[in-house]
């Protein structure tokens, strides 16, 4: 396995608190997303790349699913058929 090393770089602080979030996001740590980021660097010899969140992931829409899924078991959510839906 390759040598790691340790790098260190100042970012401001409310740019590394959105950082942290979206990579929360995508199911990665900051390690990681940077890690990603210089193999790509390295190996593509370009900047930039995207990685993004899928929004169906975030923290609140699965906060809403969940509350939805509790009034389903309960019986308290009222569903019906989507006129899109054929039989």
């Amino acid at each position: 396995m390759a040598q790691s090393v340790s790098v260190n770089f100042k970012l401001d602080y409310d740019v590394k608190k959105n950082m942290e979030q979206a990579c929360a996001d995508m199911g990665l740590s900051m390690s990681a997303a940077f890690t990603i980021f210089a193999k790509t660097v390295g190996r593509e010899r370009r900047i930039p790349f995207e990685v993004s969140a899928d929004p169906f992931y975030s923290a609140a829409n699965i906060h809403y699913l969940e509350k939805k899924m509790e009034d389903y078991k309960a019986g308290r959510l009222q569903t019906a058929e989507h006129e899109l839906i054929e039989d």
